[in-house]
């Protein structure tokens, strides 16, 4: 590897003091980064999955047109992932005025301290080199978020230990955005900053100046500022300045997944579904049917559609279904362990607490709505699997008295047997792709899977008492009569 220059006279007679690199403001940089890129054919941001055809267009031209921008969405839509992913559109490393606090630029230095040193050392002044890992600064906007955080504030003890008047520079404390000149400073959650600091940050976007008590300093920061909002509270009156949005180059709204197979995917990919060489096996139409419960919350309207439903939500439920079937089988011994339809009941906790509801849902509570979501879920996943293939003799079996009601924790080939009691079950679930005959685990997540979709169709009932019985129980005799009842419990 070639050695850095270290002195401001090496620099200057290296590759560094000749266009491009010198100088470049860090909106030029990234726009050549990703020419580049663009013309390699490098994937631009690997691991953001189903924004290829609509968010990331938007944002390539919006780096390209050198904007600062804004990400417009609901919470869990991957805002914050794709905003530290713009390091990778910055250089290896850049030079600075070693000891600088705002990343100077040793040909065009902006901090007293650096002109100082620059003027003092000439060619000998000490260059350090900072990595792009650094030129990155994030922040979560809260309304006691001050001027003097982003910007700076004047320090007294620099001025008596320097021997300074409180208005000379060099008695400044600098805040997060001039430290991150040369870099990148992103916002969370923008309207949340009281107005004064957003005039602040205009100023900076615009001018260049900020006034620090009262005293003005000029502060030419080169900086790629990015924010995100929710789109409610960006558009409210009041909490956002009119100038400040004027001065944002370009607005970009995220979305959940268009489509469950891109949910699955995502989920896939970001889930923790590897368990210390333990034989994971999630069935496929198991995870579809955690993915669509996310789906059927953000079109209930119970729901909160202003908060949304985090994505976060089917990966916490995947996880949490694991850990249910991975328990389960340290108990019961088994080998291979296989989530079922009955571990996403169990996964309850994962749901309700990412779930705000209307005034509606609060009178139903948010465990009743979480339930009636995972069966509306495994009836469309049901729907989606099995098509045409008749189930009429399962209900028939039901309507004609038979019951059945198999607990959680019960092993993999009892529950076999006892859905085997049930005519045409586990041939609809060989038939429908769902399950091989003597694969036990996935079998049985299949036959549930089965009976729950019947009982989001109303075809036959299910009750925590009773398990799954017809549709409309006659009152004399709830369990279905005697003889055809099964209980695995």
């Amino acid at each position: 590897m070639t050695r850095l220059p270290q002195t401001l006279g090496d620099l200057r007679r290296s590759p560094w003091a000749e266009p491009p690199l010198k100088s470049r403001s860090v909106r030029d940089e990234i726009r050549a980064n990703l020419l580049r890129m663009l013309e390699q054919g490098e994937e631009l941001f690997p691991g953001i999955v189903g924004y290829e055809d609509t968010i990331l267009p938007q944002l390539t031209h919006a780096l390209l047109a050198r904007h600062h921008f804004i990400l417009l969405g609901l919470r869990g839509q991957a805002k914050s992932r794709i905003l530290r992913q713009l390091t990778r559109f910055l250089d290896e490393v850049i030079p600075i005025v070693a000891g600088s606090e705002v990343n100077d630029d040793p040909f065009t230095p902006i901090s007293k301290y650096a002109r100082d040193m620059v003027e003092q050392c000439g060619d000998a002044t000490a260059i350090a080199w900072l990595p792009r890992s650094q030129r990155y600064v994030e922040k979560l906007a809260t309304p006691d978020v001050t001027v003097a955080d982003l910007i700076g504030d004047v320090d007294p003890i620099k001025a008596a230990r320097g021997g300074h008047l409180l208005s000379d520079e060099l008695t400044m404390h600098f805040g997060l955005l001039p430290r991150a000149n040369r870099g990148i400073f992103t916002i969370n959650e923008l309207p949340d900053l009281s107005g004064k600091v957003q005039v602040g940050l205009f100023n900076i976007m615009q001018e260049g100046d900020v006034q620090i008590k009262g005293y003005p300093v000029r502060l030419p920061l080169d900086v790629l500022l990015a924010y995100t909002a929710n789109p409610e509270d960006y558009t409210a009156r009041g909490k956002i300045i009119t100038p400040l949005k004027d001065r944002i180059g370009s607005e970009i709204i995220t979305h959940y997944p268009r489509t469950v197979e891109l949910g699955m995917q995502i989920t896939a990919q970001e889930a923790w579904t590897r368990r210390e060489g333990r034989d994971i096996r999630v069935p496929e139409f198991v995870r579809e049917v955690i993915e669509r419960v996310a789906f059927e919350a953000r079109v209930d309207k119970r729901i909160d559609k202003r908060s949304g439903v985090s994505q976060r939500l089917p990966i916490s439920v995947l996880e949490h279904a694991i850990s249910s079937a991975e328990r389960r089988a340290l108990v019961q011994g088994e080998k291979v362990v296989v989530p079922r339809i009955s571990d996403i009941y169990l996964a309850l906790p994962s749901i309700t607490g990412k779930l705000e509801l209307e005034y509606e849902g609060e009178l139903q509570g948010g465990e009743a709505i979480a339930k009636e979501l995972i069966r509306r879920a495994a009836g469309a996943t049901m729907d989606e699997r099995l098509g045409d293939i008749a189930l009429d003799g399962i209900v028939s079996w039901f309507d004609g008295g038979g019951a059945l009601k198999v607990k959680g924790d019960e092993k993999s080939d009892a529950c076999v047997r006892g859905f085997g009691m049930v005519p045409g079950l586990l041939d609809a679930a060989v038939a429908g792709e769902l399950a091989e005959r003597g694969d036990a685990p996935v079998m049985v997540a299949a036959c549930e899977l089965i009976l729950e979709g019947l009982a989001a169709e109303k075809r036959i009932s299910r009750s925590e008492e009773l398990g799954y019985v017809r549709a409309k129980p006659e009152r004399r005799d709830p369990m279905g009569g005697q003889g055809k009842g099964l209980n695995l419990g």
